[in-house]
Order: structure tokens, then C-alpha cells, then sequence
């Protein structure tokens, strides 16, 4: 009772019942206008987050010429004191080229990791070397290989090749199948820890286990991760292997990518593009070969592989480039193309020159870049 004479009392203090509802009113008014305000702003989306930048040491990544005019792709990733090998192209004598190389950097004699794409000689050749070319295998102490779940493939390199390996296997190396690797079975990993802060990830795609119309579908897709950047190898994944690339897997976007099947026009579709925009694109092949056809526009880079890719960037990379097909002529394009990473900044540094391909006069004479009718 109290309280109620109390507030009589002020009732009759501020002018009896009008004032009384005026203020009840304006108290409403406010009351809704915070509300509205709150609400308006638990609408609103926060400002996202900038991405944290994670720094690593040095990390560098080899695309190589392979001593010979004929195309194939060899991949030599240096960081600490771990070496890995992504295949060993194009031919048994490209065992040489490739091996000399890495020597300069892999100064224990060991690769921790190799990985074999798939069954074509351009990929596996030189694993194996031949009477007068040493193969990787036999040059180099092996800690784990990891290699294409299915293929097709009897041919006598690919018999040379299971040859080879399972001599390494004798001599202490871990073999493992891409499909083993990604349902971490047997002793595989899904991830392998490269050095702090980068690893090597195994991908998905459907055809480690179902059956392809080509051998190159069977290709093992693997990413290096440093931090918040990421570096894609496809091997020669063409466009139904990108399709399942892509649907089975969270892919980022991709500061690197290892352009796929050597810039053909069955490889590095937009399926595949548009997910991981691409800002550097190294192509292993000799630009112009007509090795596997006579079709200008659809040698190695093809006219579709620089359409598709110049929507999202116009720092591509070529190893080599055919100056003769008859006489099966080479020179250096780019060269060894090598990217370098601590992960906030990279580099490009070629050993023959950094010109962009579309600003080479191969490219101008054969390719057009950006959109095309």
C-alpha cells in the first residue's frame, strides 16, 4: 500500500492521468525503437575475419626440364630436410636429367616421399632409367612411395617399373596405393607432416576405385598445404576425374597448381578452376611438340587449356618448348620453373627466363589469350 500512495503522489506531481499515458507512450516508443535497432543489428553479418598467415621455412617447389624433347611431368618439392618426388618423366634417359638435378638439393641421398601419378611412361620412365641411366629408384635411399590405386597398363615400362619398385620395397620403403593412403588402411596416412607447418594431403577421387576410360583418370591427387596456402598436383586427371576432384573434396583456394595432363583440353576444366582460382600455373610439357598430334590448337598448351585458365590468372609457366618437331629439336621455354614459399609471400625464378606464356612469341604466333568465339 505503500507503494501505491507513492506513486499516486507522483502522479499528481507531473499533471494527473495525461501526462502519466504521454510518458507511458514515449517509454513504449523507446523501448521499441531499441528493439528494433537490436534486432536490425543481430542481422547484420560480423565483418569476416582476416586470415591468418602462417610463415614456414623455405619452402620450394621444382617443376623440370627433362632433357629431351618429348613431354612428361617430374616434380621435386624441397623443405628442412625433407625431399619429395612427384613422377619421374619422360623417358628412362630423363632418369639422368631428373637425378642430377635433385642431388643439388637432397644432400643425404634420401627421398622421404616419391609419388607415381599413374602407369604412362611420361610419368614413371624415370623410376626405372635404363642400362646407362641410373632410375631414381636405385639412385636414391626411398622412405614411402605412394602410387595409383588401379591401371590398366601392360606395358613393358610399367612392368619395369613394378620391377623397380618392389626392389626398393626389399630395400626398406613403404609402399602404399593413393586409396590406402586416403582411408588410412595398412599403415597409411591420409596426411603425411612434411615439416612444421606443412604437409602433404592425399585427395579423393572416385577412380582409385571405380573403373576409367583412360589410364590418365587413375592419376593420384595430392595438395601441399603451408599454413593458409595450398598447392594442387593433378597428375594427367582429366575432366570426369576433376568432376569427382572436386565433388568429394573441400578444395581451397590454390595459390599453385601443376596445370593437368600438361595443359591438354580434357584437363583443368572450369569445374575445377572456378574452385580453386588459381594465381601461378606451371605447365610441364614442350610447348608446340606435335608428339601426339598435328593438331596446332590442341598441342601442348592447348588453345582451350589458355582460354580457360586466363579467367583467373595470367602468371602460367612452360618448362620447354619445341623449336623443331621434325628433327625433335627442344629448348628451354621457362626451364626449371621454381616457386618458393615461407607462406606470406612467394617467388617465381625460372633458369632460363620468368616471361609469362602469353607474353612469349611462341604464344603469340600460336595462342590467343582470354576469350575466344
Amino acid at each position: 500500500m505503500a507503494n501505491k500512495k507513492r506513486t499516486k503522489k507522483a502522479v499528481k506531481k507531473k499533471g494527473g492521468v495525461l501526462a502519466v499515458l504521454a510518458a507511458l507512450l514515449a517509454g513504449l516508443f523507446g523501448v521499441g525503437w531499441y528493439l528494433g535497432w537490436f534486432d536490425e543489428f543481430l542481422k547484420e553479418e560480423p565483418e569476416p575475419a582476416p586470415p591468418v598467415v602462417v610463415d614456414t621455412d623455405e619452402l620450394s617447389i621444382h617443376f623440370l626440364e627433362l632433357g629431351c624433347w618429348y613431354t612428361g611431368d617430374s616434380t621435386y618439392i624441397k623443405i628442412g630436410d625433407t625431399d619429395v618426388l612427384i613422377d619421374a618423366g619422360a623417358k628412362r634417359v630423363s632418369a639422368t636429367t631428373v637425378g642430377d638435378y635433385i642431388e643439388q638439393y637432397c644432400t643425404d641421398g634420401k627421398l622421404e616421399y616419391v609419388i607415381a601419378t599413374h602407369a604412362h611412361e611420361d610419368h614413371i620412365a624415370g623410376f626405372v632409367g635404363d642400362s646407362t641411366h641410373q632410375g631414381i629408384f636405385d639412385r636414391f635411399e626411398i622412405g614411402t612411395i605412394i602410387e595409383f590405386a588401379q591401371t590398366e597398363s601392360t606395358s613393358k615400362i610399367y612392368q619395369d617399373y613394378v620391377k623397380e619398385r618392389d626392389e626398393a620395397v626389399a630395400r626398406g620403403a613403404q609402399l602404399y596405393t593413393a586409396l590406402q593412403c586416403y582411408d588410412k588402411k595398412d599403415g597409411a596416412q591420409r596426411i603425411y607432416q612434411l615439416a612444421e607447418g606443412v604437409e602433404l594431403e592425399i585427395l579423393y577421387q572416385k577412380y582409385y576405385e571405380e573403373d576409367a576410360s583412360t589410364e590418365n583418370n587413375y592419376s593420384v591427387c595430392c595438395m601441399i598445404n603451408q599454413g593458409n596456402n595450398h598447392y594442387l598436383f593433378t597428375g594427367d586427371l582429366e575432366s570426369d576425374g576433376e568432376k569427382s576432384l572436386v565433388e568429394t573434396n573441400n578444395l581451397p583456394h590454390c595459390v599453385l597448381y601443376k596445370a593437368g595432363h600438361h595443359g591438354s583440353k580434357t584437363s583443368s576444366t572450369d569445374k575445377l578452376l572456378s574452385e580453386i582460382t588459381p594465381e601461378v600455373v606451371c605447365v610441364c610439357c614442350c610447348a608446340g611438340s606435335d608428339e601426339y598430334t598435328t593438331n596446332d590448337q590442341n598441342t601442348f598448351p592447348t588453345q582451350t587449356f589458355c582460354t580457360n585458365v586466363s579467367a583467373y590468372t595470367d602468371k602460367v609457366y612452360v618448362t620447354s618448348l619445341s623449336v623443331d618437331n621434325e628433327n625433335k629439336v627442344y629448348a628451354p621455354m621457362n626451364g626449371n620453373i621454381v616457386f618458393k614459399s615461407k607462406g606470406s609471400t612467394y617467388s617465381v625464378v625460372c633458369s632460363n627466363n620468368d616471361t609469362l606464356l602469353k607474353d612469349t612469341e611462341w604464344f603469340k604466333q600460336h595462342r590467343v589469350w582470354g576469350e575466344t568465339d
